[in-house]
């Protein structure tokens, strides 16, 4: 059904933007190489939104170990768990998206999961590198943003590929209710794998377009993507994680900051990541959300500003600033400006002194006081 949305503008004066059909797939296809973030990762995860590299587009597919490769896949992604993400985009108007895509996607993903060694996942991605004129080495560390090490990210592509671990992507400008029950039915049976449709309209009017993504598939019981990835973490797990691999002393602080920040937030949100465990605190008013920190298994404390800079009061470069401020406090932290639209990372080992953590906890206080206090209708705490 055709429909219409509507652009605001500074006058207040409303545009009509009538939902219009893209003029080819490709126009699809090339958007999505361009803006992997119309995916939809938010949708996809709520909690950890799935963030996109593009390996290559048309990454081709044998059917049979040396053979000559027989298909094309349209993209081929990685999200930041290494999970490949095996994407074909097809238009509405193509018949072919009632059933006959559902089984070439499973032809690819059946013989990628056998035939796709990672040597030929990486040679693609450092070609579309070379086409692009990027460094496959920075490009890689600005997208994992955390202290993995590239060959430890490739390694579990590697791992993901072995244990089946993929997601499978239908994106269309309209996703038929035929293809939404047959990814329904398949996200319930395909374990570890995941299937996923998702939509994405074009609204035009007066020169402008609007693109629209809407995930559509997924079960009300089904377990979220992450889940998929690895195993549910828990404290037990999460302490003895940083114990292995931090020691005690940094335990003792992951302990210590989980128990002291739980009963000021809404929930504690646990990762699920496949081989690094996260704590995110959570607080809500309403509808925002609001991760106030994260806690890493690899011994890091976390700051998420590349989460609160899209949202108030922090929105407001002034506020990130008392932020960074209010860190500065630690005794022998300190990061540049450009960290307020980053992840601002303290190794717990930072953490161990008395005096560096009760800085760091009237960091954290600060920072929960100004989110209430802006839907509380009180004026936020000034430096």
């Amino acid at each position: 059904m055709v429909g219409r949305i509507f652009h605001l503008n500074d006058q207040g004066e409303a545009t009509p933007m009538k939902e219009t059909d893209y003029d080819a797939e490709s126009t699809l296809q090339e958007l999505l190489a361009k803006h992997p973030d119309l995916l939809a990762g938010d949708q996809i995860d709520s909690e950890e939104p799935r963030r996109w590299l593009l390996v290559t587009r048309e990454m081709a597919v044998a059917s049979q170990d040396g053979d000559v490769e027989r298909w094309s896949l349209d993209h081929l992604f990685l999200d930041q768990d290494a999970i490949p993400t095996l994407v074909e985009v097809k238009r509405s108007t193509n018949t072919d998206i009632r059933r006959k895509v559902v089984g070439q996607l499973l032809d690819y993903a059946a013989n990628a999961v056998a035939y796709w060694p990672l040597e030929k996942i990486q040679a693609k991605f450092q070609e579309r590198c070379a086409k692009t004129q990027e460094a496959p080495g920075d490009l890689l560390t600005a997208f994992l943003d955390d202290d993995r090490e590239i060959d430890d990210f490739w390694q579990q592509v590697k791992a993901n590929l072995q244990a089946g671990r993929i997601r499978l992507v239908f994106v269309a400008d309209s996703i038929p209710l035929e293809l939404r029950r047959i990814v329904e039915f398949l996200n319930t049976q395909m374990d570890p794998a995941e299937v996923l449709a998702i939509e994405i309209k074009q609204f035009v009017g007066d020169g402008m377009t609007t693109l629209v993504p809407r995930v559509l598939g997924q079960r009300e019981t089904a377990r979220p993507p992450g889940a998929k990835a690895g195993k549910p973490w828990d404290e037990p797990m999460f302490m003895e994680a940083v114990s292995v691999q931090k020691g005690d002393e940094a335990r003792r602080v992951a302990e210590e900051l989980l128990h002291w920040i739980a009963p000021q937030v809404t929930y504690v949100y646990w990762g699920t990541g496949a081989t690094e465990g996260g704590i995110v605190p959570v607080i809500t008013h309403g509808n925002a959300k609001f991760h106030v920190c994260r806690l890493s298994t690899r011994g890091w404390f976390i700051f998420r500003f590349d989460w609160l800079c899209n949202k108030p009061p922090f929105s407001d470069e002034t506020a990130r600033r008392q932020m960074l401020a209010k860190i500065h406090e630690i005794p022998g932290i300190h990061f540049a400006d450009d960290v307020m639209t980053r992840r601002a990372r303290i190794p717990f080992e930072h953490l161990t002194t008395p005096d560096a953590l009760e800085k760091l906890k009237a960091a954290i206080a600060w920072l929960i006081k100004q989110i209430h206090a802006e839907f509380e209708g009180t004026a936020p705490e000034q430096s």
